[in-house]
């Protein structure tokens, strides 16, 4: 993940992808808790708990196809 991070930083974001497919959800993910900090919005739970779910069947449906592979 943290070598993801470092190609988003320099541009490469498809290879950041490719590195670690969770990374956009994840970044969206912290984004919104971010703003649910300070901003209370309606139905975040709900967003939130979402994302959630995305990024950890992402994680493990990337791990299930490294593993195949």
């Amino acid at each position: 993940m943290q070598r993801a991070v470092v190609l988003i930083f320099q541009g490469e974001f498809i290879e950041a992808f490719y590195m670690y497919p969770a990374i956009y959800s994840l970044i969206v993910l912290f984004i919104c808790i971010g703003i649910n900090i300070f901003f209370k919005f309606k139905h975040s739970s709900k967003i939130i708990g979402g994302l959630a779910i995305l990024t950890v069947a992402t994680i493990i449906i990337s791990y299930i196809i490294k593993l195949i592979n």
